[in-house]
């Protein structure tokens, strides 16, 4: 889920062409952003006041929310995900693909019955696996709650990276309570305009931010028109760029930079 790996890939791509690329979602400008393109938030994550999600002001016009809410000490936690534009529930797939270039990139997402523990807390498993010109080429499992208030917290991914039918890397891969790593914020309980929130906090590895730009837009994509979206502009303290994605009441995400959401 992160701009890092995702630039790896692109790299090995590039240099395997001859032998057969192997690549992956993202490989353009990944993983989670923070603003718009705005520029870094400065303070976003400090000085949380009442607010039920946890607000903060960001300085820069908008509601820096404070992640400390997905801090295990403050459970108990839910792995029933019931945020409208967050859903997990058991058994849930649906299917993203798009162009990059000449490759047509395919992320399948499937919520697992297996609940799984990271820092002491259980968590929902949502797997995702990643084609490349209909070659595997990553399995990540990523791991969600949900706070009393409703918020979805992101506590981190394995990652396996294939190449040639194998497991050949884990880059990317986190999970909070290992070394520094802190679970994060990946969908405000009352998402409004311009909240930003801090998505991944593993140092050095993902530190991946943030920022709702537009809430009721049309969307069409493979799968139909909505009106009911979200989008959040992604950026990561560890590299350039913004990556957009789009959520849609009821089902989830519905663009993930180039890919678009083709069934559920």
């Amino acid at each position: 889920m992160n701009m890092e790996k995702s630039i790896l890939r692109l790299l090995i791509i590039m240099a395997c062409g001859v032998v057969g690329a192997f690549g992956a979602l993202g490989c353009s400008s990944d993983s989670s952003k923070d603003n718009g393109g705005n520029g870094a938030d400065s303070g976003a994550d400090g000085d949380a006041d009442s607010d039920t999600d946890g607000g903060a002001d960001a300085g820069d016009g908008g509601i820096g929310l404070d992640a400390s809410i997905c801090d295990p000490a403050n459970g108990p936690f839910s792995t029933d995900i019931t945020h409208p534009f967050f859903p997990l529930v058991v058994g849930q797939v649906s299917v993203l693909e798009g162009m990059e270039g000449t490759v047509l990139l395919r992320v399948e997402r499937t919520v697992l019955p297996d609940a799984g523990l990271v820092d002491g807390v259980t968590v929902r498993v949502l797997e995702e696996r990643e084609f490349n010109d209909d070659v595997l080429v990553e399995i990540s499992r990523n791991f969600f709650v949900q706070t009393q208030n409703g918020t979805v917290c992101y506590f981190g991914e394995d990652v396996d990276i294939y190449a040639d039918g194998g497991v050949v890397a884990h880059d990317g891969a986190w999970r909070a309570g290992d070394g520094e790593s802190k679970a994060g914020i990946m969908m405000p309980a009352s998402p409004k305009v311009g909240m930003t929130y801090q998505q991944e906090d593993a140092p050095g590895v993902a530190q991946d931010r943030g920022r709702i730009v537009k809430m009721g837009e049309s969307l069409t994509v493979p799968a139909g028109t909505f009106t009911d979206t979200l989008e959040v502009a992604e950026t990561s303290a560890l590299e350039t760029g913004v990556s957009r994605k789009v959520y849609v009441h009821g089902i989830g995400m519905a663009v993930d930079e180039t890919i678009e959401l083709k069934s559920y």
